[in-house]
């Protein structure tokens, strides 16, 4: 009933309570299907990734806000709001982040500026996106590990957590969208110190 009436928090919650039964796409419900297809293509982003982190974020809750102070589907700090709508050259002001086309403009924008810091790692981009980018930035400084054990080695739980829970979203919903069965390994594939003859190509991520 939650999934018929779009109550989407009720019915991810609800769907993940079944033993006997499960239903994918009731699970990973797509809501906005052409609005997160169109933005995330449009930058070069996995879509599944999009949907894996704002399941996670705000379970689709247009209105959703956190304790902290961020705001709408893909749960932006107004900090970083308005840096990457600097960064990506959109008229701004903070009144318009529970605006759905532009809170996905703006989040998916980030994240695929997060990609892009951290080399394409799924893994650190979505660390980076809930604990901050200078955390995962000093997490990384260690042995080149496959980035399912780099996972469980985050020393802040939540940050562990979400982490987890973002790529296995992910997967499951590239399964949904390309047809297929996928590879979760392969997605996270692994993680280590940054090759210091590369530029970092966003030095001032918020």
């Amino acid at each position: 009933l939650a999934c018929q009436r779009e109550v989407w928090d009720r019915c991810i919650n609800t769907s993940e309570r079944t033993k006997g039964v499960i239903d994918a796409v009731q699970r990973f419900p797509m809501p906005f299907h052409d609005t997160v297809l169109r933005k995330s293509q449009d930058i070069g982003l996995d879509p599944a990734y999009v949907y894996g982190l704002i399941r996670q974020e705000s379970r689709f809750i247009m209105d959703a806000r956190s304790g902290v102070g961020a705001s709408g589907l893909m749960q932006v700090m107004p900090a970083t709001a308005r840096w990457t709508a600097r960064k990506i050259g959109l008229p701004y002001s903070p009144d318009m982040i529970t605006d759905r086309e532009t809170n996905i403009t703006i989040g998916t924008n980030y994240l695929k500026l997060a990609l892009d810091d951290f080399d394409g790692s799924m893994a650190l981009a979505a660390a980076a996106y809930n604990a901050g980018p200078g955390r995962p930035r000093n997490w990384r400084n260690g042995p080149v590990l496959d980035a399912a054990i780099w996972a469980e080695n985050i020393p802040f739980a939540e940050t562990r957590d979400y982490v987890k829970k973002v790529i296995a979203n992910t997967t499951n919903y590239a399964a949904l969208i390309y047809g297929r069965p996928q590879s979760i390994k392969d997605r996270l594939g692994s993680v280590g110190p940054r090759n210091p003859t590369e530029p970092e190509p966003n030095k001032d991520l918020p």
